[in-house]
């Protein structure tokens, strides 16, 4: 099954590393990546830009208004995603955990990802 694990921290802590900081943060990250991808189970990895450079389309009118920004009241919004493929939710937990160790602070949500309408995972390449 494949599970979401949604990365939240402060983007103001986040966004004050030094490129140094940024790096090696990446660089840890990168390890449990690594290891994910060598056992085929590790799908998109996201690092989102910072929510100063988002648009919001509020739905609720006609036409759609599209406006700066999320403008949550939040200490921590998600800055990416992780889509691995696990057989339990305990096993996304314990990956969680190692991505957790290669990047404190903050939070780590893990969702199991449902298809819809009909959709399902792509095809595996030939």
């Amino acid at each position: 099954m494949l599970y979401s694990i949604l990365c939240y921290h402060s983007e103001a802590v986040v966004g004050s590393w030094t490129k140094d900081e940024d790096d090696a943060v990446m660089s840890r990250l990168a390890v449990v990546q690594d290891k994910l991808a060598k056992q085929g189970r590790l799908g998109p990895v996201v690092r989102l830009q910072p929510t100063r450079t988002a648009k919001t389309l509020r739905k609720n009118r006609e036409p759609h208004l599209v406006t700066d920004g999320p403008f949550a009241e939040a200490k921590e919004v998600i800055l990416g995603f992780y889509i691995v493929d696990c057989s339990t939710q305990e096993e996304a937990i314990e990956i969680a955990g190692e991505l957790g160790r290669a990047n404190p602070g903050g939070a780590y949500e893990v969702r199991p990802i449902a298809y819809f309408q009909g959709s399902g995972p792509p095809a595996s390449p030939a």
